[in-house]
């Protein structure tokens, strides 16, 4: 049996015309070649026939690394293995693991779960990968994310006080690592299923400015006040008359009206509407009136309220509150306030909860059982809407709400 090598000894071999070996014990040998380089080398034999193993490069490989892989590859052998094969598969299945990326898995999940979303969804869902998920993520072998680093990815959107961003993100990014368990893509644990135990509390929110019920007399006369000409005014006498949201609201096109029925009718995946919701709005009388008057001089533009510089756009974002702030209600009235403003109204009133809150279109109507009119409560919501113009109406002519 051949002797262990030393360091020594290997380090004085000297290069001769051809590749010989150093041999020592139970097939271990190192190969010297003719421009000097020492490599590692284990014979053996599988299903009779001799190979060899390479071990590495002396002297990065040292002598007990070599012995410490000679020994593994003999206990492979011993279970009936050979070394050789099963290193060329670890190498295999390790470049298959690095190549899964969470880019990857990221379009593999989105696929699949944006055929069930709605537009708005798959977009908003698109954005965030895009922009807060991908470019930390993406090349990363998805078998090496742990929860420290996506905790860090989510950390960096909450220090910019994009709260709602980082709570979808958490939600988003758990459903990325089980769709990736599910398909195969990862073994193991989901890295993202603890990260709502490190969320950052998020600021109170600080609702929609609005007024009371007995500030109404005041603001209303101011309203009145400002010149009729104005598109803002209009716009927000609308709001105040629906309690539509303002996204909806300054983007009126006049192909969603039916005067003649009263129906403002909000189209799905129709843009500034939350969720992309379809909705029907009843008109009381007194909006009906204004469209009408208002299309002498909008009606040539595709929207009800067109911007000032440009008809071919709608109002802008800011285009009633900027008018609120002129008549003295910076703070104190915006125009989705508004919406507030009605919704404690009518409740107060004691009308219906669901009437109010299909007015306000919460929910998806796609998922409210029952009938057209009985699940929309379109009719209940037209008289409900009437009163609420009606009492708009009674309070600038009394300058108070009747009880």
């Amino acid at each position: 049996m051949a002797a262990r090598l030393t360091d020594l000894q290997i380090r004085n071999a000297t290069p001769r015309g051809k590749a010989y070996k150093l041999t020592a014990a139970r097939g271990l040998c190192v190969m010297v070649m003719p421009n000097g380089a020492k490599y590692w080398r284990m014979r053996y034999r599988y299903g009779g026939k001799e190979k060899m193993l390479a071990l590495g490069v002396y002297p990065q490989v040292g002598i007990r690394n070599a012995e410490q892989q000679a020994d593994e590859a003999r206990a492979l052998l011993l279970s009936g293995t050979d070394p050789a094969e099963h290193r060329r598969q670890s190498k295999l299945q390790l470049r298959a693991k690095v190549a899964r990326t969470f880019g990857q898995a990221a379009e593999a999940w989105f696929d699949f779960k944006s055929q069930r979303w709605r537009e708005p969804t798959r977009l908003k869902a698109r954005m965030y990968l895009d922009k807060d998920l991908l470019p930390p993520l993406s090349r990363r072998p998805i078998t090496n994310i742990t929860p420290v680093e996506l905790t860090v990815v989510v950390e960096r959107i909450e220090k910019r006080g994009a709260h709602n961003v980082a709570k979808k993100s958490r939600q988003w990014l758990h459903s990325i690592f089980d769709h990736a368990i599910a398909t195969g893509l990862l073994e193991g644990t989901n890295p993202a299923q603890y990260l709502s135990a490190v969320a950052a509390p998020a600021p109170q929110t600080n609702h929609h400015a609005h007024l009371t019920l007995k500030e109404l007399p005041d603001f209303l006369s101011k309203l009145d006040a400002y010149p009729d000409t104005s598109i803002p005014k209009a716009a927000c006498k609308l709001a105040l008359w629906t309690a539509n949201r303002p996204g909806v609201t300054r983007t009126l096109l006049w192909s969603e009206l039916d005067l003649d029925e009263g129906l403002w009718a909000i189209p799905k995946d129709r843009p500034g509407m939350k969720r992309g919701y379809a909705h029907v709005t009843p008109l009381p009388r007194q909006a009906i009136a204004m469209l009408r008057d208002l299309h002498a001089f909008t009606g040539h533009s595709v929207y009800v309220f067109p911007g000032r510089n440009d008809p071919r756009k709608p109002l802008s974002d800011g285009g009633v509150n900027v008018m609120l702030r002129k008549i003295g209600y910076a703070g104190r009235q915006t125009a989705h306030g508004f919406r507030h403003l009605i919704s404690t109204a009518l409740n107060e009133r004691d009308y219906n909860p669901d009437w109010v809150e299909r007015q306000l279109a919460h929910g998806d109507p796609d998922e409210i059982r029952g009938t057209y009119n009985k699940a929309h409560y379109l009719e209940q919501r037209r008289q409900m809407m009437q009163d609420w113009a009606d009492l708009l109406d009674e309070i600038r002519g009394s300058g108070k709400p009747r009880p």
